[in-house]
């Protein structure tokens, strides 16, 4: 058995109703419910909200709802956590029965076809000591070595010391002099479940991915939280995105 997960909280502050905030027609979380839903390997299909609205939606699209409590649903929760509630929620659904693999969805990431998720499933049955596969898109204009903060002074220095890049001799002007750059884009995330119960052990910042993560090469992936991305959305979507 498979199972999805997709997380939506009610309350975002950079774009305030982002997850059902109309893009070609539909909610955006209508997108990644979609893929989901088109996606034959998975069984189950699972929304944690604490939104009525989504939940409507949710259902309507053939999500079971699991009501995500209040301490799950501020600004300060960490998806690990909600993914792990959302998990032990599943497990009680089923009988007890641990899905043999999870696909982890968020509201707010429209970047996700069935495709890339049936992709994720089979690399991970194909490999066994996998912990999971993720969606990945090569932003090389992003390099940690392009990144600045700002001192107390008020100037410019580098986000991450240079002395800490193992090719730092290799650093110029061009974006990718460091070869490709790869974020995980969270569109989706297979995984094993046994991730969620270990979470300690996982790779920092996405615990949920565990330590061994196999890549899915996607194109200009991302979460939506700003007004600026729905362009990109749109062009994602005309290009890649499932039937509508």
């Amino acid at each position: 058995m498979i199972c999805s997960l997709i997380l939506g909280r009610k309350g975002s502050v950079g774009l305030p109703g982002k997850n059902l905030l109309k893009l070609g027609g539909k909610p955006l979380s209508w997108y990644a419910m979609n893929a989901a839903n088109k996606t034959m390997e998975i069984d189950r299909h699972f929304i944690s909200t604490d939104d009525n609205d989504l939940m409507v939606l949710g259902e309507s699209m053939g999500f079971e709802v699991i009501i995500r409590p209040d301490y799950l649903a501020t600004s300060q929760a960490l998806g690990d956590d909600a993914y792990l509630h959302g998990y032990r929620e599943i497990i009680k659904r089923c009988n007890g029965e641990e899905p043999e693999l999870l696909v982890l969805l968020f509201c707010n990431a429209p970047t996700i076809n069935s495709k890339l998720i049936g992709a994720g499933i089979k690399l991970l049955r194909d490999n066994p000591n996998a912990d999971s596969a993720v969606t990945v898109s090569r932003y090389n204009m992003y390099s940690p070595s392009r990144a600045r903060s700002i001192s107390t002074k008020g100037y410019l220095q580098p986000f991450i010391p240079f002395e800490h890049h193992s090719n730092a001799s290799n650093i110029n002007c061009d974006r990718d002099s460091q070869g490709d750059v790869w974020f995980a884009d969270v569109a989706v995330s297979v995984i094993r479940p046994k991730n969620l119960e270990v979470l300690e052990s996982g790779m920092l910042p996405q615990r949920w991915m565990g330590q061994n993560i196999l890549p899915i090469k996607n194109e200009a992936g991302f979460d939506l939280d700003y007004e600026w991305q729905l362009g990109q959305a749109s062009w994602w979507l005309e290009k890649y995105g499932d039937e509508v």
